[in-house]
């Protein structure tokens, strides 16, 4: 087999994985990643290397390696534009976790959002107490959006800065 149609196919092979890994382990925002979450990410690329390059440790084999990442990448967001199956299948969706000042325990517990960030949330928005809150939604991005449904509304981000293991008292 000609040495860089292997680079291309270990490099498809590795991607493919990666997508699958991630989506499997339930990481739903990438961009607020803590110190073992980059850490795991550079032992990853690390050991995934050689599965993408094989013997060639030629500039050519990496930057053939590398254009396949950026090819595919820009392949699939385009296909998650073009196609709603396949974003619902990559893609997650925000998620309600009060409505109408009703805390959804089983939601905020399967985020691992707890009680202080929640409520950290909800400071920034201006809102105090839970009754105040119409609607908070845990969007795609990590942000936690806040609807007061009072007429002085906030344009505010939270950017979840981590995630919690507990979920304290919620109330």
């Amino acid at each position: 087999m000609n040495p860089y149609l292997d680079i291309i196919l270990r490099s498809l092979a590795v991607y493919a994985f990666m997508l699958i890994a991630i989506r499997l382990t339930g990481k739903k925002e990438l961009s607020q990643l803590n110190t073992t979450d980059v850490v795991l990410i550079l032992l990853i690329s690390n050991a995934v290397q050689n599965a993408m390059v094989g013997n060639n440790t030629s500039l050519l084999g990496g930057l053939i390696a590398a254009a396949v990442l950026f090819a595919l990448n820009y392949a699939l967001k385009k296909l998650m534009f073009k196609s709603k199956k396949f974003r619902e299948l990559l893609s997650e969706k925000p998620e309600i976790l009060i409505h109408d000042g009703n805390l959804d325990f089983a939601t905020l517990s399967k985020l691992d959002i707890s009680n202080e960030e929640l409520r950290e949330a909800m400071r920034e928005h201006g809102v105090e107490k839970y009754k105040d809150v119409k609607l908070a939604v845990f969007e795609t991005d990590g942000n936690i959006s806040i609807i007061t449904g009072s007429g002085d509304l906030k344009q505010t981000q939270y950017k979840r800065k981590k995630k919690h293991k507990s979920l304290g008292s919620l109330n």
